[in-house]
């Protein structure tokens, strides 16, 4: 699967409204939504397309490809860009996307705070909010994301701008993690029976839908980020707990109950030598459990995640630790599946995700490697929003990309891949 056209594997989660999955069928209406789709979807791949590498690509005719762009940029999505003048013939005229065409946006649920996104069409960030708390509450996330949708909307110049929707990027079971980040007893209960996504599309005038928040984030990684560049690879995001994903021929590969890449389960060594589960040992919780036990104020870590200049020391020992453990964690998945890369990304400014590659990599070649080729272990390239940029793109290609169950397999073999 080519990088960029498994856009809908990680929106595995419910969407409210219509539904605005990839359309199939044999009619002529069903199969022009369709090349539509793909020619949009090679387009965010590849950068600006000319229409001969389009009809090369996916092997549609000239005529057909023509009908599609033109369509397409009548619709105000593919913009033109400068004529290529080559050695014979017509100059060529490649097409991108018009980032102003449609707008999405990407809720981010966490333990300690939520980040709300607004994504253009091409996948650059408009604007983010957020909002810290000891705790998160329902009636406290829906006047967040309320008013933030109606703020950050502000910041659209384009009148004819379309809204894709918001996708929420939230960890499953909130409710489970009461007592790791200090709620009183009953305090999270309300999430065991909230539908948030039914409650945030009775207030907002277009689609909602919620997937897994470290799936989220390896899918924003796959379509925005280095991930375009491997073919497979494991992904590790560190927040309040470790979490992951796993990409599989360029598609995430969520696994028979959505949850593969469920990294913080994995047993690991711990300090006495007894197993551990990762998320105890390889979790920002530690640290910020450190960091009150220090007398320090923690909520430093959530309120400036590029700035940790304050607690190096206090630093130095969590990353020397997680780093261990995840490279454990690393090379035992690599045993399961030939990974030819390992990107880690996560809430912490780069300076710190760039120290944390380099020990991980170190504690790795520490270990006994035989019989095993260790996947590449590389910086994630979106950064601590990851996963409410990975939330908006839920809408933004459910509405306009193919998901891989639909790629057609003329462009896989147009490829090379």
């Amino acid at each position: 699967m080519p990088a960029g056209l498994s856009t809908m594997d990680f929106a595995g989660g419910r969407e409210t409204r219509e539904s605005a999955g990839p359309v199939r069928g044999s009619s002529q209406q069903g199969m022009r939504a369709y090349n539509e789709r793909l020619v949009l979807s090679l387009i965010r791949r590849h950068g600006a397309l000319a229409k001969a590498d389009i009809a090369r690509l996916t092997g549609l005719s000239a005529q057909t490809v023509s009908v599609i762009m033109r369509a397409l940029e009548a619709d105000q999505l593919l913009l033109r860009d400068a004529p290529v003048r080559g050695r014979v013939g017509q100059p060529s005229v490649p097409m991108r996307l018009n980032p102003q065409a449609v707008f999405s946006y990407g809720l981010k649920l966490g333990r300690r705070s939520s980040d709300l996104t607004l994504i253009d069409f091409a996948g650059q960030c408009c604007g983010t909010l957020q909002q810290t708390y000891p705790w998160p509450t329902v009636e406290g996330i829906l006047k967040f994301t309320h008013e933030g949708v109606a703020e950050l909307g502000r910041r659209i110049k384009n009148p004819r701008a379309r809204i894709a929707g918001l996708g929420i990027a939230a960890p499953y079971e909130l409710w489970n993690w009461a007592d790791e980040v200090g709620a009183p007893e009953g305090a999270m209960d309300e999430w065991r029976h909230v539908d948030l996504a039914a409650e945030l599309a009775a207030l907002l005038p277009f689609s909602v839908m919620g997937e897994n928040d470290a799936t989220a984030a390896c899918g924003a990684e796959l379509l925005l980020g280095r991930g375009r560049s491997y073919a497979d690879f494991l992904y590790v995001f560190i927040g309040s707990f470790i979490g992951g994903g796993v990409v599989l021929d360029h598609a995430l590969y969520a696994g028979r109950s959505g949850n593969a890449g469920a990294l913080g389960s994995m047993p690991v060594t711990g300090p006495d030598g007894r197993p551990v589960q990762l998320i105890d040992v390889a979790s920002l919780f530690t640290l910020e459990r450190a960091l009150k036990q220090a007398g320090g104020e923690a909520g430093r870590l959530w309120r400036q995640p590029q700035d940790w200049s304050g607690f190096a020391d206090l630093v130095d020992q969590w990353l020397a630790t997680t780093a261990h453990h995840l490279g454990q964690a690393i090379v035992a998945a690599s045993a399961v599946i030939d990974f030819s890369a390992c990107v880690i990304d996560g809430a912490f400014p780069p300076d710190v995700r760039a120290r944390l590659v380099d020990l991980t990599r170190a504690a790795m070649n520490r270990l006994d490697l035989q019989g095993l080729t260790p996947p590449q272990v590389v910086e994630g390239a979106v950064g601590a929003g990851a996963r409410a940029m990975g939330g908006a793109c839920l809408p933004l290609f459910r509405r306009f990309l193919l998901d891989r169950d639909v790629l057609l397999k003329e462009v896989l073999d147009a490829e090379g891949t």
